[in-house]
């Protein structure tokens, strides 16, 4: 009975420390919203209609992957008061046979592109049409020797036709073009270095991101051989992930600053041009950082100048405003951050992917590894 006793207490706790954080955070938000998937998700994407796709990740069993309808305060290009649907509807969905670690929406068509173990090959989805309510699978992209390969990293575009960058180390990284699986693109290189993100710069070239903490510019009217550099005074022996931010359209690759992020919560700047070159640098504020680097992430705002968001090291996800950084790497005051998935005891949840909205300046969406995915949109500080 004691026993028993001491457990309604620590729950009793953890439902008054969760209200807590609740009350004290209200006044940080214009906006937040709170859900349960049936399974995490760690991919969130938007698609066409301004849908969000979800997928889970389990490794046993089927794993749904879901076109979700954004309830109508997300819809909204601007607030508008309260809202009777408050809540994500399931649109359609379909279901894989493996687990989905990487998802993306071809531009401009109804496909989805998926990878996950256990090899590098690729799955091409058809979402469904007007009559229907199922994504099916219409084909798969084999890649070569993807047996035993890990999971491959996928960008996608449809500049010239929809195509599909992926690839699982520098050495098989390749372009596909989606609908005919023809070749575009092969690179050549000896490395056989682990790819962390993969993203295209325009038409003609792709930023390739060695987990290691390399970086190279690939460029399909050149075939020679690719030339991985080290990230410019990044330190050593920690895992990397990159973001390239969004540079206006027609510009040239130097308005298209990248974000590299390490396990061990550093983050400097580089020009899409000349990636040995630092722009900038500075030290995130994490918790015990280099722990894991399974689910980091970092992403510019699309609608918020100089501002990225950085998760994947506990329940929180950190916004920072990178404007007036320099180069000694101090540490960085985050301008807001999220910590809602991880506001009582117990085990806590780790944040396993975010997304800006595309148009939404100061809204995010987050998911973790309890199954929780969260809208939020912070207060704009006064002054700003």
């Amino acid at each position: 009975m004691e026993a028993a006793g001491e457990r309604g207490e620590e729950e009793e706790e953890e439902v008054d420390e969760e209200e807590e954080w609740l009350l004290e955070s209200l006044h940080l938000y214009e906006a937040l919203h709170a859900f349960e998937l049936q399974a995490p998700t760690r991919v969130i994407e938007w698609a066409l209609g301004k849908r969000v796709c979800v997928a889970g990740y389990g490794r046993s069993g089927r794993n749904e992957i879901l076109q979700l309808l954004p309830p109508a305060t997300l819809q909204a290009k601007e607030s508008q008061g309260l809202c009777p649907e408050r809540d994500f509807k399931v649109e359609c969905g379909g279901f894989s046979n493996r687990p989905v670690y990487g998802l993306k929406h071809v531009p401009d068509t109804s496909l989805l592109v998926t990878s996950g173990p256990p090899d590098s090959s690729l799955q091409v989805w058809q979402v469904a049409a007007e009559d229907s309510d199922v994504i099916k699978p219409v084909s798969t992209i084999p890649t070569e020797n993807s047996a035993g390969e890990t999971w491959a990293k996928i960008a996608t575009t449809s500049t010239r036709a929809p195509w599909v960058l992926h690839g699982s180390r520098l050495s098989s990284t390749q372009i596909t073009e989606v609908e005919s699986q023809k070749k575009v693109y092969v690179a050549a290189s000896g490395s056989n270095e682990l790819l962390s993100s993969l993203a295209f710069l325009d038409a003609n070239t792709s930023l390739l991101c060695c987990a290691a903490g390399q970086l190279c510019v690939a460029d399909v009217r050149q075939h020679g051989p690719l030339q991985p550099a080290p990230i410019p005074s990044a330190p050593r022996g920690q895992c990397w992930c990159t973001a390239v931010g969004c540079g206006a359209p027609g510009s040239e690759l130097s308005s298209q600053p990248i974000a590299c992020l390490s396990s061990g919560g550093q983050l400097i700047l580089v020009d899409a041009r000349k990636t040995s070159q630092c722009l900038a640098s500075a030290k995130c504020g994490v918790p015990s950082p280099g722990s894991s680097a399974e689910f980091l992430s970092v992403s510019w705002a699309p609608a918020l100048e100089g501002c990225l968001a950085v998760s994947g090291f506990d329940g929180s996800v950190h916004i920072y405003d990178t404007r007036g950084w320099d180069g000694a790497g101090g540490d960085a005051r985050p301008l807001f951050v999220h910590r809602g998935h991880a506001p009582g005891n117990g085990e806590r949840p780790q944040v396993t992917a975010h997304a800006w909205h595309p148009q939404k300046a100061r809204t995010l969406l987050s998911a973790a590894t309890d199954g929780s995915l969260h809208v939020w949109e912070w207060v704009q500080p006064r002054g700003s």
